[in-house]
């Protein structure tokens, strides 16, 4: 079996840690995990890994599961292209994506993906999607996605590709075909076999394991081309090529969502709500469809499938209460489930990533709240588990702050969740402490291992996250109309979250502070306008700053019907936007944002500096140039995290 070292060894090699930065722990907790991608080889002897390079790049390293050294096969240089995904299309053979952020022309960065292929010995890179001419009509931005693995595993792929109109000037060059289609590829030779011809209209394509398309997803648009809240899915009975109705999705979650189809079971897997919370749900594709429900949980929302081996076959659903749970139909998998709980105690999460085709090999992930996880090879016939790889080597040997699931009670009685970290040895006392609303915000914090909580926690901060009242997972009465929309609730909620730290005696009430991300770094300054004095400093990420400026940045894309309708109109455009009420802000503001940020612009964060000096309050924006949004960069990430710390040491007057 393949030893820890050898993967350690990949590390040291890509991304070499200077014994000085040992105890510099901006550099260690900033540092890009050392597994960003992990995959199994068919026959279950190899691996395939991603791992940081210097700078932004990444390296993909194949290694035997028997054991020698892992061996570099492709690598991206992250400007802006990098590696964010590879699996096997054979024993011989990796398919991988790249991704990247750039401007095509006009100002307006846009995202790319491309699908190569790579040998294991690094040989005979291909790019998989369609080679377009130079007269090609309209942006190439996506090469497409792989959504079946033929059993022969041969080295050929189904895969969606887009198709552009195009033609060569003065040849007889041209491609009249346009939208998306599927096609069988072999990933050496390039040779197509047409599976589904190219639809304008489609987005979406499901194949079952033998690579069958079985439902199509068609977005709704309006007369003028842009997005409206509607997917059409339609469906396949086995051996016909006539589509038949499936569902009309919108974001109410009333209609069935599909997500999986397994061919054996002739089943679609997917979602649809009950009772107001995400069920799971499978569907007879024979001639009505018929729904069944397969799970559905009293106060949560369903999480995601779980699936397994290389046909993705569903054998289950996760969900989070307080801490991460799951739900397995396939009785095999639940007996091997309390099995590895038994075997890996203090690591409860516990995660199916890859399975050799018969499945007698299994990949795991293992990982708790003070453990950031590693990686395990599971053979069956012998019942032996090995670690193989750690996701972040460098911490392994520091001890991590625990996770306590807390509630406290909001200003108008509701119990709101969330989660307090401590710093690790903690005795008592008040603390420095910071308040962390999550980011989306159609999302939620779980228990687990946190990067940024963990840094401020091994700084010497009590740490709360709190599921603030406009968070995604509990239900829709949950989420009330969004965070943006529900603005005074939501950030009421975060606010709450800060007294109850006083209350409780965990915090000093003069050294509160507010950190956030994206829509957590929105809720960071939004805070300050709903009660100036209650955090003394204010660190806000890629903060969302003006409400109008999001809408009208949206109007160069055809999703600007979309976000529009999700932020709405009416007073709190105004009112929720912190860009608009900063002369409300007391505390000192610093903010971080990449200049390739495609989630949130970059000019939202110059709005709010503008609007802050301007009001003659004090401000810093830090900028990285070429990031996107996760900033995702070691280098820049410690920057971050050792400048927010000096920042909130200075400001709450910490020795």
């Amino acid at each position: 079996m393949l030893k820890k070292w050898t993967l350690l060894a990949a590390v040291a090699a890509a991304l070499p840690v200077p014994a000085a930065l040992a105890a510099d722990n901006a550099a260690l907790y900033g540092m890009r995990e050392s597994v960003g991608d992990i995959s199994m080889s068919p026959d279950g002897t190899q691996l395939a890994f991603i791992q940081p390079a210097r700078d932004r790049g990444s390296v993909l390293f194949v290694a035997s599961v028997d054991g020698g050294q892992p061996k570099p096969v492709f690598q991206s240089d992250g400007a802006p292209w990098k590696l964010s995904w590879c699996d096997w299309a054979s024993n011989a053979r990796l398919v991988c994506t790249l991704y990247g952020v750039a401007d095509p022309g006009g100002g307006y960065p846009v995202p790319f993906t491309r699908l190569v292929a790579v040998g294991t010995d690094g040989s005979n890179i291909k790019q998989l999607g369609q080679n377009s001419l130079r007269g090609a009509y309209g942006l190439h931005q996506f090469d497409g996605r792989v959504i079946a693995w033929p059993e022969a595993d041969n080295g050929q792929v189904v895969m969606t590709r887009e198709y552009r109109q195009q033609e060569q000037t003065n040849t007889r060059l041209s491609n009249v075909e346009e939208g998306l289609g599927v096609d069988l590829i072999d990933t050496a030779s390039l040779r197509v076999r047409r599976i589904e011809a190219p639809r304008i209209d489609a987005s979406y394509y499901l194949a079952d394991e033998t690579g069958a398309v079985r439902v199509v997803g068609v977005p709704g648009t309006d007369g003028q081309g842009m997005l409206r809240d509607l997917m059409v899915y339609s469906y396949r009975k086995p051996g016909s090529r006539d589509w038949k109705p499936l569902s009309r999705a919108t974001s109410d979650g009333k209609a069935f969502v599909p997500m999986v189809v397994d061919g054996k079971r002739n089943l679609a897997f997917g979602f649809r709500d009950k009772d107001g919370r995400s069920a799971v749900y499978s569907v007879a594709l024979g001639d009505n469809a018929v729904e069944t429900l397969l799970f559905a949980h009293d106060k949560v929302d369903a999480g995601n499938l779980i699936r397994i081996g290389r046909t993705g076959r569903v054998i289950g659903v996760s969900y989070t209460t307080e801490k991460p749970e799951y739900k397995l139909f396939d009785e095999e998998y639940a007996t091997l489930a309390a099995r590895l709980q038994k075997a890996l105690p203090g690591l409860p999460i516990v995660n199916y990533v890859g399975a050799s085709r018969d499945e007698s090999r299994l990949l795991l992930f293992a990982g708790s709240d003070a453990d950031p996880g590693r990686y395990y090879v599971y053979d069956k016939a012998t019942r032996k588990l090995n670690e193989v790889a750690l996701a972040r080597p460098e911490l392994e040997s520091r001890p991590q702050a625990t996770v306590k699931p807390i509630s406290y009670t909001a200003a108008d009685g509701t119990m709101i969740p969330g989660y307090l970290t401590l710093p690790p040895g903690h005795a008592g006392g008040k603390l420095p402490a910071i308040v962390m609303p999550h980011g989306g915000p159609s999302s939620r914090d779980e228990w687990g291992f946190d990067w940024l909580a963990q840094y401020y926690a091994a700084q010497g901060y009590a740490v709360i996250q709190p599921n603030f009242r406009g968070s995604a997972g509990y239900g829709d009465d949950w989420y009330v109309e969004n965070g943006f929309k529900s603005w005074k609730v939501a950030v009421g909620d975060v606010n709450d979250a800060g007294r109850w730290l006083v209350s409780e005696g965990i915090a000093d009430p003069s050294k509160l502070a507010i950190v956030g991300w994206s829509y957590g770094g929105y809720a960071a300054l939004q805070a300050g306008v709903l009660d100036p004095d209650l955090f003394k400093a204010t660190v806000a990420i890629a903060p969302v700053t003006d409400l109008k400026g999001l809408v009208g940045k949206a109007q160069n894309f055809t999703n600007a019907r979309l976000v529009g309708d999700f932020i709405g109109t009416g007073p709190h455009l105004v009112e929720g936007s912190p860009a608009l009420q900063a002369a409300k802000l007391k505390a000192p503001v610093l903010m971080f944002s990449g200049d390739q940020d495609l989630n949130v612009d970059i000019s939202q964060s110059r709005a709010m500096e503008a609007a802050l000096k301007a009001a003659g309050k004090p401000v810093e924006l830090v900028t990285y140039a070429g990031l996107d949004h996760q900033i995702y960069d070691s280098v820049a990430r410690a920057d971050m995290l050792r400048r927010s710390d000096a920042f909130l040491k200075k400001v709450l007057k910490i020795p």
